[in-house]
Parts: structure tokens; C-alpha cells; sequence
């Protein structure tokens, strides 16, 4: 609704006040004014949750070496290889007999190179180990017949260093460990008792030189 009517009252005549009209369109917006003073800060939010760790980066240059540390000590010296060794042997024709029997010891009476006195020989064929220990034997002789050679230890067989052959003119060859138990054992290489064929040593073997027949012993432990 409009405004009342107003009257207005000159000296020669009355104005009457007319409705007031509607609204007019609404101004520009005027410039913006100066910003406000900064408010207090707020209270801090709760931590969110951790972002998925990113990708590995580059791996950095190597850095240099460190200095070398000190040396450490020395560590025990190791068993010595060969304590001592000794090799007999003998020459066909002459140095056996026409036979070994069986039963018999096979000579070897020449001596070759040596180490001081633990290896010794006490006869043509029986040899003297000075020291208790590990000796490795090996022997070789060449024979005409089908045979078996065996070492003794102190007048004992020793089973497990049987060796022969059963045909042809060859030689017969072994090779064992010894291990002995008291100083001086005696050790030799014989035509096993209980075989039935005394054993020739082949003179000349395959040629007209003497064929040699060897023992050679190393102790090594």
C-alpha cells in the first residue's frame, strides 16, 4: 500500500500528496571496501591419514673405500705333508733269489734316496719304521707267475694290502696306508703264506736291462 496522502496548504491553493511509486531498478554495486583486520587463528585439525610412500629414488654414488684395518694374527701352521720317506729296492738278475717262496719276503736290498733315520733297513728284506705314526707304502715287482704279494707289520699280515694278478707276465703293484703302534715295527713285503706257487722275480723283464723291483715309504703323519 501506498503512503497516506499528505496535504499541503499554500496561500492560494491546497496540494494533495500523490502515492508513492513502485521501486526503482537497484543501484551499481559499489567498490569493495578495505579488507577486515586477519581473525585469530583456528584450532589445528586432526592429522590425516599417510599418502602411500612415493618411489624409490636413485640410488647415490658409491663413497670412498675406508681404510684398511689391521692384520689379523697368524693362524696355526698345518701338518707337515711328508715327515720322512726311504726307497729300497732291487735289481733282477742279481739281487732276489730264483724264487720267493711262499711264506718268504721279497729283498730289496739296494737303497735309494733317503731322509734322515726314522725309515731303516734291517736286512735285505725286512725295514725298520723309527717312529710311531701313518706311513704310506707302495711296491712294485715284476713276477712270471699268477701270484699274490701281502706287507707284514711285525710279523703280522696285514689283510687289507693283498695285491696280485691272475695271468700274464706283469707286475704286481700295491699301495697302503701303515699305521703303527709302537717305535721300531718292522715292516716287509712277502708271498702270503697259504698260497700254493713260489713266486719268480722276472730277470730282464721285457729287455735286456736289470728290472728293478721298489719299496718306497714316506711317513706323513
Amino acid at each position: 500500500m501506498g503512503k497516506p496522502h499528505e496535504y499541503w496548504v499554500f496561500p492560494c491553493c491546497v496540494y494533495i500528496d500523490g502515492a508513492t511509486g513502485a521501486t526503482g531498478p537497484a543501484g551499481l554495486t559499489g567498490a569493495t571496501g578495505p579488507a577486515g583486520a586477519t581473525g585469530a587463528t583456528g584450532v589445528t585439525g586432526a592429522t590425516g591419514a599417510t599418502g602411500p610412500t612415493g618411489a624409490a629414488g636413485l640410488t647415490g654414488a658409491t663413497g670412498p673405500a675406508g681404510a684398511t684395518g689391521a692384520t689379523g694374527a697368524t693362524g696355526a701352521t698345518g701338518a707337515t705333508g711328508v715327515l720322512n720317506f726311504a726307497d729300497f729296492y732291487a735289481l733282477m738278475p742279481p739281487d732276489n733269489a730264483a724264487t720267493v717262496a711262499v711264506g718268504s719276503d721279497v729283498d730289496f736290498p739296494e737303497d735309494g734316496p733317503t731322509s734322515g733315520a726314522t725309515i731303516t733297513r734291517l736286512t735285505a728284506d725286512s725295514f725298520s719304521l723309527g717312529s710311531i705314526g701313518t706311513y704310506q707304502v707302495l711296491f712294485q715287482v715284476s713276477v712270471n707267475e699268477a701270484g699274490q704279494l701281502i706287507l707284514t707289520l711285525n710279523g703280522a699280515d696285514l689283510a687289507y694290502t693283498v695285491v696280485g694278478r691272475a695271468t700274464g707276465t706283469s707286475q704286481i703293484v700295491g699301495m697302503a696306508l701303515v699305521k703303527t703302534t709302537v717305535i721300531n715295527s718292522i715292516l716287509t713285503v712277502r708271498n702270503p703264506a697259504g698260497n700254493s706257487t713260489a713266486l719268480t722275480i722276472t730277470p730282464l723283464a721285457g729287455g735286456t736291462r736289470p728290472v728293478s723291483a721298489h719299496l718306497v715309504i714316506t711317513q706323513i703323519a
